[in-house]
């Protein structure tokens, strides 16, 4: 049996361009705590390219990205 990762805050950033994506991102992770997990839905092509590898860089844990139905990607990501 594989555990369930839930996110602790959502961002459906569907429609949202570059940097403007990556920029919520960062503010969703000022407001939460160390450890905590920020679930985000990314459009395919440069968002799903630029999120993660950007978070990454800043100490982010990716802990799962995975390719939607519509096309779009679910990432979870435990804040450092």
């Amino acid at each position: 049996m594989t555990a369930t990762i839930t996110a602790d805050v959502f961002q459906d950033l569907r429609g949202v361009g570059c940097p403007m994506n990556l920029v919520k991102t960062k503010v969703a992770f000022a407001k939460m705590s160390s450890g905590q997990i920020l679930g985000l839905i990314l459009d395919n092509g440069p968002p799903i390219n630029n999120v993660p590898r950007s978070v990454i860089r800043e100490g982010h844990e990716v802990l799962l990205q995975e390719r939607l139905e519509d096309g779009a990607w679910s990432v979870l990501i435990r804040k450092a």
